[in-house]
């Protein structure tokens, strides 16, 4: 989502120079953003304080002679690296009495910016309360010999119709629709003739195997089991090549919007109403149970209806439905 901020600075700046300090595993993600000119890696972990590490990092970076800093985490620590950097603009929004540390530090209203994404795009822009009138949707490019080179190291080809399935959540239980429902699911598309390619990472290959525990036999080679197999590059060019993406809300649901693939998202206990994928070709679906959303990572009443509940067939219906819009 950060991208729509490059983005944003681009249209405004087109001279501007952009480098993101990030944790290193994001580097094939910024590789594939065109707006990116260097990608910093940062060894910091969520939730350490590292005061000496952040202001060595920061004192490293004056020799590059940066003008401007968008920091995008609201935490104190985070507003560090750039303030021990003596970079002359240091941009973000208020949080965790970091206003010394910032020169333009903005009061966010969440009513005129109820988005992740809108609250990103807003720091390209003078500070102001008012409403973003258009955010532009990430995009990621992609090299067509990469593709090539991820589809011939694991044997795959991309005859007929494929459906890229993400079952994981690295938030937590509570955002995974059950196994059983993807199996459901996956067995009604082979039987109109897809393949069923399932994306994850190694912590993901449980859920992938309790899947296809579930697929008919004789359908097992039309499945394809890539969790902990592929690296996030190579997830990313593979999955640039399928025709929808049926995901739990989860990083690689906005990886697929940003290959500009339809998308079905499942939302258990989390909502779209703040991170939702950034394309116009998404079916949103969840159930109505009087509990959620309650954000937590596991549920805190254990029957977790609001994933049981949300039926294959709804997700099928959305799958036909997006495919046949996009045939037209």
């Amino acid at each position: 989502m950060a991208q729509s901020l490059f983005m944003s600075l681009k249209d405004r700046y087109p001279d501007c120079r952009i480098s993101v300090m990030a944790p290193e595993w994001t580097r094939p993600l910024l590789e594939r953003m065109p707006q990116v000119e260097k990608s910093l890696d940062s060894p910091l972990v969520h939730g350490k304080l590292k005061l000496g590490t952040r202001r060595v990092m920061g004192k490293s970076l004056q020799k590059e002679g940066f003008t401007s800093a968008i920091v995008l985490p609201n935490s104190f620590k985070s507003a560090l690296i750039p303030f021990h950097a003596g970079i002359s603009r240091r941009i973000g929004w208020r949080g965790e009495w970091r206003d010394l540390l910032l020169t333009d530090c903005r009061r966010l209203d969440k009513k005129n910016f109820p988005l992740m994404v809108q609250r990103f795009a807003a720091l390209a822009h003078p500070g102001s309360d008012d409403p973003i009138q258009r955010v532009p949707r990430p995009k990621l490019v992609i090299d067509p010999a990469n593709v090539e080179k991820a589809l011939q190291k694991f044997g795959m080809n991309t005859k007929g119709r494929v459906v890229a399935i993400c079952p994981g959540a690295e938030f937590g239980a509570s955002k995974q629709w059950p196994s059983r429902h993807y199996a459901v699911l996956s067995n009604a598309l082979i039987a109109e003739g897809w393949t069923v390619w399932i994306f994850g990472s190694t912590s993901d290959a449980g859920i992938a195997q309790a899947i296809l525990s579930d697929i008919e036999t004789d359908d097992l080679s039309r499945c394809k089991d890539l969790t902990g197999r592929t690296s996030l590059a190579e997830a990313i060019d593979l999955m640039s090549t399928t025709d929808i993406v049926v995901s739990n809300d989860s990083g690689l649901m906005h990886i697929g919007a940003a290959l500009d693939k339809p998308i079905v998202a499942l939302y258990g206990s989390t909502s779209p109403g703040f991170t939702p994928p950034l394309t116009e070709r998404a079916k949103l679906l969840s159930t109505d149970i009087e509990c959620r959303p309650c954000f937590k990572r596991d549920c805190p009443y254990g029957h977790k209806r609001c994933l049981t509940e949300l039926y294959p067939s709804r997700a099928i219906d959305a799958v036909n439905t997006l495919v046949s819009t996009n045939s037209q």
